[in-house]
C-alpha cells in the first residue's frame, strides 16, 4: 500500500491534479486526499482550486456537481459505477411531470441528485442548509426532491406546503430506533448524533440531527467524550483521527454504503494515469443546474 500511495503522490504532483474524498470513503482513500469533506464542500473546493484535473473520490452526482461549478476543469470519477440509489429515485421526466401537476410550486432539490434533475430546479440545498433554503425561497409551496426524510425534517422547522418526493437513502434508512437504544444501553452518557436522511422516529430520539460536516464540527466542539454516530461508517475514520481522545460508536453495523466503498487506491492511481472516467455534461444542463446551485448560495442566510 505504501508504494501505491507514493506513486499517487508523485503522479498527482506531476499532473498538478487535486484529489478530493468524501467523508464516507475508505480510510486509505481519505488519507491520500488533498481535502476530505461533504459533497458540496468538495465541489466548492474543486471550484476554488487552480488544479485543472480533479480526481473526485465519491459517487456520480458529486462529481457532476463539481463539473457544474467548474465546467472548464477535467473532473474524473475513479469508479463510474459508484452511483447513488437515492439520486436515481428521481428522473428529470418524473420531476417534470410533477412540476406540470403543481405549476405554482417551487422546486428545492437536495444536492444528492443528478445534474438533469438539478437543471429543472429553482434551488438546490444540502442537509445542513435545507431549512434555510426552504424558509427563504420566495414561495409557500415547495416540491422537495428527492429525500422524503430530509423533507420531513425541514417541515419541523418551516411551516410551508411541502410535497416530498418519495426517495430515500437506503443506507440511512437501515438505522432503527432499537439500534440506538441498544448502543445507549452500554453507553448511557453518549450523545446521539444522526443524519437528517434518517427516519423521523430515529431523529426523534437523537440529541442532534446534523449533516456530515455538522457532525464533525459538533464532535470537535462538544465537551462530551462519547458519541453514538448515526450516519455512514466512513465518517468514523475522520472523527477518530481528529479527536483521538474521544470515543465514537457506530449506531449500527448496517450503516455501510456499498457505492462509497467501491473506490480503492488502485482506482485513484488508474484515474491519474489514464485520465478516463471523465464527467461530461451538456452546456445547457450545466447552465441550468448552475443557476439552481447559485440560488442555494444566495438563499442560505
Amino acid at each position: 500500500m505504501e508504494n501505491i500511495q507514493k506513486d499517487i503522490e508523485k503522479i498527482k504532483k506531476e499532473k498538478k491534479a487535486i484529489i478530493l474524498a468524501h467523508n464516507y470513503q475508505r480510510p486509505e482513500v481519505q488519507d491520500i486526499a488533498d481535502f476530505v469533506g461533504d459533497s458540496l464542500e468538495l465541489s466548492t473546493k474543486a471550484k476554488d482550486t487552480n488544479a485543472q484535473i480533479i480526481i473526485f473520490c465519491g459517487v456520480h452526482f458529486m462529481a457532476e456537481t463539481a463539473k457544474i461549478l467548474s465546467p472548464e476543469k477535467k473532473v474524473i470519477l475513479p469508479r463510474m459505477d459508484a452511483g447513488c440509489p437515492m439520486a436515481d429515485m428521481v428522473t428529470s421526466d418524473g420531476l417534470l411531470e410533477l412540476k406540470n401537476q403543481y405549476p405554482d410550486y417551487k422546486v428545492v432539490t437536495y444536492v444528492n441528485s443528478t445534474a438533469d434533475v438539478k437543471a429543472l430546479s429553482d434551488s438546490c440545498c444540502t442537509s445542513s442548509n435545507a431549512i434555510n433554503i426552504v424558509r427563504n425561497i420566495d414561495s409557500q409551496k415547495i416540491i422537495f426532491v428527492p429525500d422524503r426524510n430530509l423533507a420531513h425534517y425541514v417541515s419541523r422547522f418551516v411551516k410551508k406546503d411541502i410535497i416530498p418526493w418519495q426517495g430515500f437513502c437506503p443506507t440511512h434508512e437501515r438505522l432503527e430506533v432499537k439500534d440506538i437504544l441498544e448502543k445507549k444501553k452500554n453507553n448511557p452518557e453518549a450523545k446521539v448524533l444522526v443524519h437528517p436522511e434518517c427516519k423521523p422516529e430515529v431523529i426523534d430520539i437523537a440529541d442532534r440531527a446534523l449533516s456530515t460536516s455538522g457532525i464533525i464540527k459538533y464532535c470537535h466542539e462538544d465537551i462530551s467524550n462519547t458519541f453514538i454516530i448515526g450516519t455512514e461508517m466512513g465518517i468514523l475514520h475522520r472523527l477518530q483521527k481528529e479527536n483521538p481522545e474521544k470515543k465514537f460508536i457506530l449506531a449500527s453495523e448496517r450503516l455501510v454504503c456499498p457505492n462509497m466503498k467501491l473506490t480503492r487506491l488502485e482506482d485513484v492511481y488508474k484515474a491519474l494515469i489514464d485520465e478516463d472516467c471523465i464527467i461530461e455534461l451538456s452546456v445547457d444542463v450545466i447552465k441550468k443546474a448552475k443557476k439552481a446551485l447559485l440560488n442555494m448560495y444566495r438563499l442560505n442566510y
